[in-house]
């Protein structure tokens, strides 16, 4: 089996089945699909079990769990595929997306591939995007990818133990994204490789952080978090997260200006996360790496 995908799910049984529809289209067909439905309804189990797939389909029904990462790793263990990757339940791949992945995975020689999100002309949606292919590291890794166009060798997945489960969206702590650039600086610490290639991308619903309602400003407070955390945690400096405070302020500002006061808003609410985030991601990694001196001690006495 060539590749596994794996789809961690709550609240969404109509895109998922979409997804199932459409990844048939893929033309490369060596892959398998595995659904982890947190849902506490049976509704998409009882969906899925009329199906009659022409590949692979694997579910796993865990009501009560919560957590994309969670859910994620716990996909992970139904898997047999080569490599792995983590489709959101509402985005889409185009019908050459696994067979592209495939052939960067053999030119390049690395653990890990990446693309972009895109609508259906290929515009960048919901993050900004390197516009060159390169090599992934911690000065681009926020640049280079989003969790649901990150693929990687079974190897690479298994060497960090997979996702963090306390970082990513439904999380039991703040930390509500980037769990994706978390588990790639994982990867590039223990020596995996990765590489980003903007002509790979998927289709995703795109965010509107243009008019944002009240759900999407509170979420963004979340979002924020996660990408500080993970900032914080893997010691970039307050120069580099600094960038990232500027330009949420300097969103802010703009959006005054414009009289966009729901954008103006939404801005306040990254800033804040961005901090809140990072003071917590520097808190762990003290922790961490008090942790580790405390194991060291133990192993010499």
């Amino acid at each position: 089996m060539k590749f596994s995908l794996i789809i961690s799910t709550l609240g969404r049984p109509a895109d998922v089945l979409e997804f199932i529809r459409t990844i048939d289209a893929q033309t490369c067909r060596d892959f398998e699909l595995i659904i982890v439905d947190q849902n506490d309804d049976d509704r998409l189990a009882e969906a899925i079990g009329v199906l009659n797939t022409p590949f692979p389909l694997k579910y796993r029904h865990v009501p009560g769990v919560r957590g994309a990462s969670r859910g994620r790793n716990l996909g992970f263990q139904l898997a047999e595929g080569d490599y792995v990757c983590f489709p959101d339940d509402d985005c889409s791949y185009p019908p050459r997306l696994l067979d592209d992945v495939l052939a960067l995975f053999a030119e390049k020689g690395f653990d890990i591939v990446c693309g972009r999100a895109a609508d259906e002309n290929g515009r960048d949606i919901n993050g900004r995007y390197a516009q060159q292919a390169q090599s992934v590291s911690a000065a681009n890794v926020f640049s280079t990818q989003i969790e649901w166009m990150l693929f990687f060798t079974r190897a690479a997945f298994e060497g960090v133990s997979g996702f963090d489960e306390d970082v990513g969206v439904g999380a039991s702590t703040p930390w509500q994204a980037n769990e994706g650039q978390d588990i790639v600086l994982r990867m590039i610490a223990r020596g995996y490789r990765g590489w980003y290639d903007p002509a790979l991308f998927a289709h995703h619903p795109e965010l509107n952080v243009f008019t944002p309602d009240g759900r999407m400003r509170k979420k963004a407070r979340g979002y924020a978090r996660g990408m500080g955390y993970v900032l914080g945690r893997h010691g970039y400096s307050l120069r580099f997260f600094a960038s990232y405070i500027i330009r949420s302020i300097g969103g802010m500002a703009l959006s005054l200006l414009r009289l966009n006061w729901a954008r103006a808003v939404y801005y306040a609410n990254v800033t804040a996360g961005r901090v809140e985030g990072y003071i917590g991601g520097k808190r762990e990694a003290r922790l961490a790496a008090r942790r580790e001196a405390s194991n060291k001690v133990e192993q010499m006495a």
